[in-house]
């Protein structure tokens, strides 16, 4: 592994990791809101909790770099599909700028996705648990 792609993986891992813990510990202050949004889009409010464990726990292990695939597999999952039920399915009938940024919050959703198969494919790098652990195999 080249000194670039070494110091590139933990930064990549802070990014990626940064969304998630974030948006989850705002989720836990805004607990009621967050419910009835969620509501309003038609996904029921009594999977917050997964979602809010998922951001936090996922955010924090991939940060971290351990069970780095793992967590990058159900983040992926997750942005694609909070992508699709939040951003591109209420798109359809909008007009103007409110489509235009529903449509680039899909793919924004779509773009982390693919940086967490990119962790995937790759792995945490160098600087990670799982490397320590001896989980983590350098990228060929």
């Amino acid at each position: 592994m080249t000194q670039l792609t070494s110091n590139a993986a933990p930064l990549a891992r802070l990014l990626l990791a940064f969304m998630f813990i974030t948006s989850g510990l705002q989720k836990i202050t805004g607990y009621a809101g967050t419910q009835q949004y969620m509501e309003a889009m038609g996904v029921p409010g009594a999977l917050l909790p997964l979602a809010i464990l998922t951001e936090v726990v996922g955010g924090i292990a991939l940060l971290l770099g351990w069970q780095a695939r793992i967590a990058a597999v159900l983040l992926a999952g997750f942005s694609i599909v909070s992508g699709l039920l939040f951003h591109l399915i209420p798109s359809f009938g909008m007009e103007g700028m409110a489509a235009q940024g529903e449509t680039i919050s899909f793919m924004k959703n779509m773009t982390i996705a693919g940086g967490m198969l990119m962790v995937v494919a790759m792995g945490p790098g160098k600087w990670s648990l799982d490397a320590r652990a001896g989980r983590a195999p350098a990228a060929a």
